[in-house]
C-alpha cells in the first residue's frame, strides 16, 4: 500500500525532512517515494495520463504572478489547458497547483489542499471556480478567523473536494477560530461533512464564493433577485472608471496652502482625495470650499506646454520634480511630457474604492476631479443624478456588494468597477426618494434611517417585493458586512 505513495518536493532541504518523517511512521522506500523535483515538470513527464491517486494533500507555495517563474509558469499553464482552462497572467501560482492536483485524481478521488482564501471573491480564479464546482461532487471549505500562518498577513482555507464517491453533492463552508479549535473539534467537522443539509446548491458560474457564507435560502433569494427581467444593473444607468493617476501623489497633489505659497494656482485644478472629503450623497460647492487649507485638495496639471512657457514658479516646480526623480517615475517616464498628467476629467459623481461599513455613489455637483483612490463615474442619465446616487443605498445592493466585492483582510471591502457594473441598482420608483432628506441622514451616518426609506420606496414598492425578502436582504447585507468587520479586529 506504501509503495502507492508519492510526495513532490522542490526544495532538498524539505524532501529529506520528509523522506525522515515518513521513515519514522515506517514507510519504506522513501527515497523514491519523495521526489526531489519542480511539481508542474514532474507531472509532466511522469504522471498526467500515467497515473491517478485515491488522494492528493498539498500546500502549495502562494507565489504572486510577478515572482511566480516564467518557465515554470509556461509548464503549468500548459497542464492547466488539459482541463480546458485559459488561465491569464495575473494568476497567482497556486491556482495551477490546484487545478493539476486534481487533475490527478482518480474517479472516485478526495482532494485536501491549503489555499489562500482569494478563492472566493479574485477575478483570476473565476474559471478555476466554476472548474471545481464541475469537477467535484461535494467540497468543503474550512475557514479561520485568524491568521493561520503566523507572520503572515494571508487568510487561508483548506480546500476538500470529493469527486464521486460521495451519494450528496454540494458545497459548504465551516469556519473555526484557529488550527487549535480545528484540532479540537475534528469531530464536529466530520459530522458536518456527512450531514447533507449542510450542502449548498454548487452554483457553475464564475461567480464569486462569497455567498457560500450564507444561509441556503438567504443564496436563493439572491440568485433569484438576478433573474429579475425588470432589474437594471449598475452598468445600464453609469460607467465606472478609475480615478487620476498622477505617478505620485505627495508631488502632484497640493494642499491649498502649498499651491498659493508656490505660485501653482493657475495650473492647478480641484481634486478630492479621500472619503472623509466625501461625507453625505451630494458633493456641493460649499463641501469643496470648506475643505480645510491644509487638506490635499488641489491637483497640479500643468497644461502640454513646454516648460519654458509656464510662469517662473511653475518652472521651477517642475525642475524641483525632476530634482526629486518624480520625472523617472514609471507613469511619469512613459509620457510624453511626464508632468503632463492624462485623463484628469471631472466625473458626474464619486465612487469609493475601497470602504468599510458599506460602499456609495456621492454626486459631483463641483469642478473636482478625484485620484485613483476613488473611481469616477459618468451617469447615463446627468440630471437623475440624485435619484441614482439615493437609490445605490438600499438593502439589496448593499448586499451584492458584499458578495460582488472583495475583501483581502483588514476588513475593508474593495471594489473595482467591473464589480460597480454588475451591481444591481432599483431605479424604479427611484423620483419618489427624498434625495435632500438622504443626503442628510448620510451626513449623519444614518444608514439603517436611509435603508427604511429605500427599501420601502424602491424595494416593495417599486419592485414589489415581501417584507420577507427585504428583510433577508438586510440580514445579508449585515452578516457579510460584520464578517468582513470582525475580521479586521481579531
Amino acid at each position: 500500500m506504501y509503495n502507492s505513495v508519492l510526495g513532490v518536493e522542490i526544495d532538498p532541504m524539505e524532501a529529506e525532512i520528509a523522506r525522515r518523517t515518513l521513515a519514522e511512521i515506517g514507510i519504506a522506500h522513501t527515497d523514491k517515494i519523495v521526489q526531489t523535483s519542480e511539481f508542474f515538470e514532474y507531472c509532466k513527464l511522469n504522471l498526467m495520463h500515467k497515473s491517478s491517486f485515491r488522494a492528493v494533500i498539498g500546500n502549495p507555495p502562494f507565489l504572486r504572478y510577478q515572482d511566480f517563474p516564467r518557465r515554470i509558469k509556461d509548464t503549468a499553464f500548459e497542464l492547466m489547458s488539459e482541463a480546458g482552462l485559459k488561465p491569464i497572467g495575473h494568476t497567482n501560482s497556486w491556482v495551477p497547483f490546484l487545478v493539476v492536483s486534481s487533475l490527478l485524481l482518480s474517479e472516485d478521488g478526495l482532494l485536501a489542499m491549503v489555499i489562500p482564501a482569494q478563492l472566493f471573491q479574485v477575478s483570476y480564479a473565476a474559471e478555476t471556480r466554476r472548474f471545481l464546482s464541475s469537477y467535484y461532487k461535494k467540497l468543503t471549505i474550512i475557514t479561520f478567523e485568524k491568521l493561520v500562518f503566523e507572520g503572515i498577513q494571508q487568510d487561508v482555507v483548506v480546500l476538500l473536494g470529493e469527486r464521486n464517491n460521495s451519494e450528496h453533492e454540494g458545497i459548504r463552508v465551516v469556519e473555526y477560530r484557529d488550527t487549535a479549535d480545528l484540532r479540537l473539534n475534528g469531530a464536529k467537522t466530520h459530522e458536518i461533512w456527512n450531514d447533507k443539509s449542510k450542502l449548498k446548491p454548487l452554483d457553475h458560474t464564475k461567480d464569486k464564493w462569497t455567498q457560500y457564507f450564507l444561509d441556503i435560502d438567504e443564496i436563493l433569494l439572491l440568485r433569484k433577485i438576478r433573474e429579475k427581467p425588470q432589474l437594471r444593473t449598475c452598468k445600464e444607468t453609469m460607467g465606472v472608471d478609475i480615478g487620476v493617476v498622477t505617478g505620485r501623489n505627495d508631488y502632484f497633489v497640493l494642499s491649498g496652502d502649498a499651491a498659493k505659497e508656490k505660485e501653482l494656482v493657475s495650473q492647478s485644478n480641484r481634486i478630492v482625495c479621500n472619503s472623509s472629503q466625501l461625507q453625505g450623497t451630494l458633493f456641493l460647492t460649499t463641501d469643496l470650499s470648506a475643505l480645510k487649507s491644509q487638506s490635499p485638495s488641489w491637483l497640479f496639471s500643468p497644461s502640454d506646454s513646454p516648460i519654458s512657457e509656464f510662469p517662473e514658479a511653475v518652472q521651477k516646480y517642475i525642475g524641483y520634480g525632476e530634482s526629486i526623480g518624480v520625472s523617472e517615475g514609471y507613469k511619469c517616464r512613459i509620457r510624453k511630457k511626464w508632468y503632463v498628467i492624462p485623463s484628469t476629467w471631472v466625473p458626474d459623481a464619486f465612487l469609493l474604492r475601497q470602504v468599510h461599513e458599506y460602499p456609495k455613489i456621492v454626486l459631483n455637483e463641483t469642478d473636482a476631479t478625484c485620484t485613483d483612490t476613488i473611481h469616477r463615474v459618468k451617469l447615463v442619465c446627468r440630471n437623475k443624478g440624485s435619484q441614482i446616487v439615493s437609490a445605490f443605498l438600499n438593502s439589496m445592493t448593499l448586499a451584492f456588494s458584499e458578495v460582488f466585492g472583495r475583501s483581502y483582510g483588514g476588513g475593508v471591502l474593495t471594489l473595482e468597477p467591473s464589480e460597480v457594473e454588475q451591481l444591481p441598482i432599483p431605479i424604479d420608483n427611484s423620483d419618489c426618494l427624498d434625495t435632500v432628506r438622504i443626503d442628510q441622514l448620510e451626513r449623519e451616518h444614518k444608514i439603517e434611517d436611509i435603508l427604511d426609506m429605500t427599501d420601502l420606496i424602491l424595494l416593495e414598492r417599486g419592485l414589489g417585493m415581501e417584507d420577507t425578502e427585504i428583510a433577508m436582504l438586510r440580514n445579508i447585507w449585515r452578516k457579510l458586512r460584520n464578517r468582513r468587520l470582525n475580521r479586521r479586529r481579531r
